[in-house]
């Protein structure tokens, strides 16, 4: 399988990244996002050092991903609960009419 070799910036560093072809844009949005995300943190708080910041931004996506898991959760569990309802009040009207 082939890779492609792709520069990256984070924190006006420069990083060389090889991928698949086929994931090169989704890991020059997923650069961007670590970027801007790391940014925030150094901008907005005292943490200091590259680490830090690493290590901090790492936290946050990786809450940001289990919150985002925990709501798709609640939403197919909210869905199947409309659709229980849906049907009950269906066949209740139905059972009305007859």
């Amino acid at each position: 399988m082939s890779s492609v070799s792709l520069k990256i910036q984070i924190l006006e560093k420069e990083y060389q990244v090889n991928c698949a072809p086929e994931e090169q844009e989704a890991l020059q949005n997923s650069a961007s996002l670590v970027n801007k995300k790391m940014e925030e943190i150094r901008k907005g708080s005292s943490i200091i050092g590259l680490e830090r910041i690493a290590v901090m931004t790492a936290l946050n996506l990786a809450h940001d991903v289990i919150s985002g898991q925990d709501s798709k959760k609640q939403d197919v569990g909210a869905s199947k609960i409309f659709n229980t309802l849906d049907s009950k009040i269906t066949k209740a009207l139905s059972d009305l009419h007859s």
